[in-house]
Formats: C-alpha cells, sequence, structure tokens
C-alpha cells in the first residue's frame, strides 16, 4: 500500500523550496534539496512569515503553536552570563605530549609520546561584561580542558602567573570593587575608577598583581603572542604514590607581544574583536597557534627552603631558581561550529582532574574548587551539564545520578544505588585503579588564619618590576598614572603610592609626579621586604622577543600606480618569514598597480587604520600621495605607526604624506630604493618595534 503520509524533511517535495511572502505570494529561493523548516518537533511549517489570525487583520489566534514555539525559545535563548571571564573565544584542538612523563605522574594523558589528546581552551577577559571591547587592560583567561581517556582534566589558568588574593573568602569583594560601579552601572571592563583602586589600596597583598596588570601582559598583541599559567601549585602523583609539587605554564611558540596602550585604545575603537578575529584568521587560514606545556617540577625540600610559601597565589617560583621542563605541544587547529552550544556552555571547574593530578592546600585553589560547580549550575540551569557536548567526556563514563532538568543518561535497570546485590546488572563499580587523593597528613588548630611567609607582599613586587626593560617600566609607570588619573578620591591615590615606595622608591616618585602629588611616608609593612631580589628576565616580555615576524601581519598602504614590482616582492618576503599580508587602499574595490592590473583590497583607508598590524608600508604613486595627503585617516595611518614604534617602510612618493603627519624618518624609517630592500624591511620587522622611538613620541 503506498504511503499517503510522505516524509516532508527530506526536502525532495517540489514545493520545498517555495517562500510565502506577507502577501500570500509566492517566490523561489533555494534549490529542491533544500531541508524543509519543521517546528522543533519536527512539524513541516508552511508559513514563517505571517502568525495565525482571525481574517488578514483580525487578532492572532492562541493556537499557534509554531509561533508560540517560536516566540517562546527566543524568549529564553539567553543564559546569565559568566560574572567573570563573561567575554571569551573557544576554539578546538589536541595535546600532544614529547615524552612519557611516568617517572612523576601517572595521568594517562602523560604516559605515551606523540599521542594526541583532545582538548578545548577559551581565551577571555575577567572584568568585561560579554559586550565589552577585547583590548581593555585586563587579565586574560586561559583555560584548557583536556579530554583524556580517563576523564576530563581542566587547567583553569590566566595569562598571569600570580593572583590578586590569597583566599578565596576574598573572592567577591575583589570581583564587586573590579567591576563597574553598582550606583552608576560603569565604567566597564576597566579598573580604573575608585573602587577597584580603594580595595587594591587597603589589600597589600593585591600589590605583586598591581605591578602585573599595570605591566604590558594586560594589553596583548594576540591570545597567540601571550602565555598561560596554572597559577596555583599542584601535585604529580606516579603509579608509586609519590608526590611532585607542579607549576604549570604554557609558553607560546610565536613567542610574546603587547601593544601600547594608545594603540590598544584606537583598537578598540577600530575593531573591538581584534582578539577573536585575529584567532579565527589564523585557525581560517592553517596557521594554528601552538604552545608548549612547561612544568616547574620541586619537592618539599624546596618548597621548606624557599623565601616564599608555595601555597601562596600571590607568588611565583622564578624561572631561574626552577627551570621549566618542556614536555608537550598544544595545538589549536579547529573553530567551534556554533558559539553558544561551545563557547557560551563550556563549563570549566578547577576541581576536574583526573588520576595522576592533585590539589595542594591552596586556600584559593580550595575556594575556587568550591565554587565553581555552584557557578555553573547557576548558568546552565541544571545539574546535567556535565551531559552537554562541549562538556561530556570523550571516553567511556558510568554514574548512578538520575533525573533533573533536561537529562540525557539516566541509569538502565533497576539499580540506581550502591552498593547493590544485582551482579553483573548492578551497574558500575569502583576500581582499585580509580583516583586517589594524595595521603597528606595534616593537623593544626581550627583557625582563620594564613601561613607567615603569606605576609611578604612587596618582595616579589619589586623582583618584578626590575627585571624590566626600561620600555616597560616606564610603560607600568604611565599605567600607574593613567589609572590613579580617574580615582576621584585622592586619599585612595595616596596609599596606592605608598605601596610602591615598598615597590621602588624611583618608581612610586615617578607616579606621584605624574600625578602632580607628594610622595607619600611609605605604607607599614606586614613583613620586611627582601630587597635584594635578583631580576629574573623571564619576566620581561621584550627582553624574550621572539625575533621572528612570524605570525604577524603587514599592511601596506597603497594607491593606483603602486610599484607593482616593489609591492610583489615585499608579499614574497612576508611569505618567507610567515606574515601574513594586507592591502589598504583609498577604496575597499581595490586599486590598479603599475603593472595594469587591477588589485582586490582588504580595507578602505578609513576603515584600515595602521593598528591592525604589527609593521607597515606605504607604496604611493605621485598623484596617490597628493590624494592621500588629504585624507585625515591616511594621515593617522602614518602618524599612530610611527608613534607606536612599528616599523615603517615607505618609497620616495609617500614622502609628502609622512611630512604632511608630522613623521621625521628614522632609524626605524626605511627607504625601498628597489625590490631587494624588501627582504631587509623584513629582517628588520623581525624586532617587532622600534623601541628608541618611544621617549621622543611618548606613545603612552
Amino acid at each position: 500500500m503506498a504511503d499517503k503520509h510522505p516524509d516532508l524533511t527530506s526536502a525532495k517535495l517540489a514545493d520545498a523550496s517555495i517562500h510565502r511572502g506577507p502577501g500570500g505570494e509566492t517566490h523561489q529561493i533555494a534549490g529542491k534539496d533544500t531541508p524543509v523548516l519543521t517546528t522543533r518537533q519536527g512539524v513541516p511549517v508552511s508559513d514563517d512569515q505571517n502568525s495565525l489570525k482571525l481574517g488578514s487583520r483580525g487578532p492572532t489566534l492562541m493556537e499557534d503553536f509554531h509561533f508560540r514555539e517560536k516566540i517562546f525559545h527566543f524568549d529564553h535563548e539567553r543564559i546569565p552570563e559568566r560574572v567573570v571571564h563573561a567575554r571569551g573565544f573557544g576554539v578546538h584542538g589536541f595535546f600532544e605530549p614529547y615524552e612519557s612523563l611516568a617517572d612523576v605522574t601517572a595521568a594517562d594523558l602523560f604516559q605515551r609520546p606523540g599521542e594526541k589528546t583532545p582538548v578545548f581552551v577559551r581565551f577571555s577577559t575577567v572584568a568585561g561584561n560579554k559586550g565589552s571591547a577585547d583590548l581593555a587592560r585586563d587579565v586574560r583567561g586561559f583555560a584548557v580542558k583536556f579530554y583524556t581517556k580517563q576523564g576530563n582534566w581542566d587547567l583553569v589558568g590566566n595569562n598571569i602567573p600570580v593572583f590578586f588574593i590569597q583566599d578565596a573568602i576574598k573572592f567577591p569583594d575583589l570581583i564587586h570593587a573590579a567591576k563597574q560601579e553598582p550606583d552608576r552601572g560603569f565604567p566597564q571592563a576597566q579598573t580604573a575608577h575608585d573602587n577597584f583602586w580603594d580595595f587594591i589600596s587597603l589589600m597589600p597583598e593585591s600589590i605583586n598583581m598591581a605591578l602585573w596588570i599595570m605591566s604590558d601582559r594586560t594589553i596583548p598583541r594576540s591570545f597567540r603572542f601571550m602565555e598561560g599559567f596554572g597559577v596555583h601549585t599542584f601535585r604529580l602523583i606516579n603509579a608509586d604514590g609519590k608526590s611532585t609539587y607542579v607549576k604549570f605554564h604554557w609558553k607560546p611558540k610565536l613567542g610574546m607581544q603587547s601593544v601600547v596602550w594608545n594603540e590598544a585604545l584606537k583598537l578598540n575603537g577600530a575593531d573591538p574583536d581584534f582578539h577573536r578575529r585575529d584567532l579565527w584568521d589564523a585557525i581560517q587560514a592553517g596557521d594554528y597557534p601552538e604552545w608548549e606545556l612547561g612544568l616547574q617540577l620541586f619537592d618539599d625540600a624546596f618548597a621548606d627552603e624557599f623565601e616564599f610559601d608555595i601555597l601562596d597565589a600571590t607568588k611565583i617560583i622564578p624561572e631561574e631558581r626552577v627551570p621549566i621542563r618542556r614536555v608537550g605541544r598544544l595545538v589549536l587547529d579547529r573553530t567551534v561550529d556554533n558559539f553558544f552550544n561551545e563557547t557560551e556552555q563550556v563549563a570549566f571547574q578547577t576541581g576536574n582532574i583526573v588520576p595522576g593530578i592533585d590539589f595542594t592546600n591552596d586556600p584559593l585553589l580550595q575556594g575556587r574548587n568550591f565554587s565553581y560547580l555552584d557557578t555553573q549550575l547557576k548558568r546552565l540551569g541544571s545539574p546535567n551539564f556535565n551531559d552537554l557536548p562541549i562538556n561530556a567526556p570523550k571516553c567511556p563514563f558510568h554514574t548512578f545520578q538520575q533525573d533533573g532538568h533536561m537529562t540525557l543518561n539516566n541509569p538502565r535497570g533497576r539499580a540506581n544505588y550502591e552498593p547493590n546485590s544485582w551482579g553483573a546488572n548492578g551497574g558500575p563499580r569502583e576500581t582499585p585503579k580509580g583516583f586517589r587523593s594524595f595521603p597528606t597528613e595534616e593537623s593544626g588548630e581550627k583557625r582563620r588564619a594564613r601561613g607567615e611567609l603569606f605576609a611578604d607582599h612587596y618582595s616579589q613586587a619589586r623582583q618584578f618590576y626590575v627585571s624590566q626593560s626600561e620600555t616597560e617600566q616606564t610603560h607600568i609607570k604611565d599605567a600607574f598614572v593613567f589609572e590613579l588619573s580617574k580615582v576621584e578620591t585622592p586619599e585612595i591615590r595616596a596609599r596606592v603610592v605608598s605601596h610602591l615606595v615598598n615597590v621602588d622608591k624611583t618608581l612610586a616618585q615617578l607616579v606621584a609626579d605624574g600625578l602632580g602629588m607628594a610622595l607619600p611616608k611609605a605604607a607599614e609593612p606586614a613583613r620586611k621586604p627582601i630587597t635584594d631580589l635578583p631580576p629574573s628576565p623571564a619576566l620581561s616580555i621584550i627582553k624574550n622577543a621572539p625575533g621572528s615576524f612570524k605570525g604577524r601581519k603587514l599592511g601596506i598602504l597603497v594607491s593606483d600606480g603602486a610599484d607593482a614590482k616593489l609591492l610583489a616582492a615585499l608579499e614574497a618576503a612576508a611569505k618567507r618569514h610567515g606574515a601574513l599580508v594586507e592591502m589598504i587602499a583609498p577604496k575597499v574595490g581595490g586599486f590598479t598597480a603599475s603593472d595594469g592590473k587591477l588589485r582586490p583590497a582588504k580595507q578602505k583607508i578609513n576603515g584600515g587604520p595602521s593598528v591592525l598590524y604589527d609593521a607597515v608600508a606605504i607604496l604611493l604613486s605621485d598623484d596617490g600621495a597628493l590624494q592621500l595627503q588629504q585624507e585625515a585617516t591616511a594621515r593617522d595611518f602614518v602618524a599612530d605607526a610611527f608613534a607606536h614604534a612599528k616599523f615603517i617602510a615607505t618609497t620616495k612618493e609617500a614622502a609628502p604624506l609622512l611630512e604632511k603627519a608630522g613623521v621625521e624618518p628614522d632609524g626605524g624609517v626605511m627607504n625601498l630604493g628597489g625590490a631587494n630592500d624588501a627582504e631587509r624591511f623584513l629582517e628588520l620587522c623581525t624586532q617587532l618595534r622600534f623601541w628608541e622611538r618611544e621617549p621622543k613620541v611618548h606613545a603612552v
């Protein structure tokens, strides 16, 4: 007997490509293989343009189940955004160990060299809401979910190795102070306001972090060019039950790089999604970002002799004291299929660890372990959030947990409890190979207290500052002056500077001068600072510049008549260096080069400022230079590139534009006499910035 009710979702029907308009008219919109629009129940929809009415102008009828379902879902399609780390961007990839780490850990993902473990990584800012801009001065989240064969491990870290506070009980206060002020709802995504600095000035333990956040670490050029840290001290446990302390580090293969403050401000205006777009474009182009996982491994003997408490999250262990063992690589090679399903619904928890990894008594870590489960339940609305594909383990998993909103994995059979006597049909059972906590011996009074060494608040802040290059020290000073200039209460400014006196008196004096205030008396330290800690060169971005232009972007400002041979030479040289090239022209439709060929442009001059690029070249004809002299954004293109200490390549025809922009060529401005100079310019660009220029232009 013929089927009188064929499957309409097959999208093979003749009318599957017919679209009905508001007046009842129809027109073709797609081929016959186009899927049929249905309700969530699979019911084919005949009209998605008009709600069901009583007559063409009558009231809408309550029986319109398609309209009701559509509006119902729309009304509920937003979930509460994260309280912190709300603005994030996630991508997929894999982790691959270089060697077996069986000597220090039984964690399965570290046992077999070359075996790939799937990962999901989410980068984020901390303070801003979802709609804030990428280049706010802020800590960056660096969270990695490893889908291992023994369950999910979440390494939930930041791009800075220390934190503001030592005990999680102060976390609500920190975030309340950093977020927009409650009576006015601003400022958004920044800490340049009274509440934040009031809190910092009254919490000396935050001073080390204050130096870090006023450094260039909080305005990274790209997610691809920043380090990541697990922040806390963890334990690795091997098969014999031996414990080794560990701190986790991510080292970018492309090296570190940041922008300058004036550049960050303009980037937020030019492209608020600059970091997101950069990561997306790199992966889409097959230029997959990579990091190496580094471990700092140490034992109780080192912990006992170290000047600071290894459980104090406001402190680091300098790499010079405990060298980093690079044990594997992280490769990010796939963007998400759906931003909401993956990036928004991913749930990271510091409490997600696997056999071979364990916690320490770091009070900030202990509090995070408690807190994260609560926050995921609040955001995702059900205790079954781990059933979401982005959160679910990729290894087999079996529990007796049942029911709750939107459960997908209720236990089968009659047994939903343990122990039971139902044998093979009784569900999962314990295994001796399962997770075991390290059996530390703990004793002591029940007290609200911290270890004695936690009271040193200034020594490592000083070490961080003296480890920076002169350029970076200037940036730190300028950042303090800028942030505190937005603080309206003089007493708060004075308290902050009084702490800086204990860090470095010269820094404190420079900040006081910048604010037009007298240098206050040093704050009374809870513990006498150590003033002779040696500099740690690893803490400087500039001192660890990669010496490569790989992964960077060269912007070429062109006009009709631009030298085609020189343009081709620059493109070829950039390709050899692994850099990307974009053309910026008076019209986005393109330009006609000197060989008569029409070339496409990526940006129009008033939409492609030089802040989008790591170095720039200016290839103009005589007529093009005359035209662009009159264009304010072209003058800004040149002036900003110069002010931001970028390397600039020019031709003699571009000289009038440089003059109009107020640029006097220096050692970072190279004249291209011919195609042979292109490679020389790209070699120059491997230095990334011409920092010698910055004191002269005061680009801060």
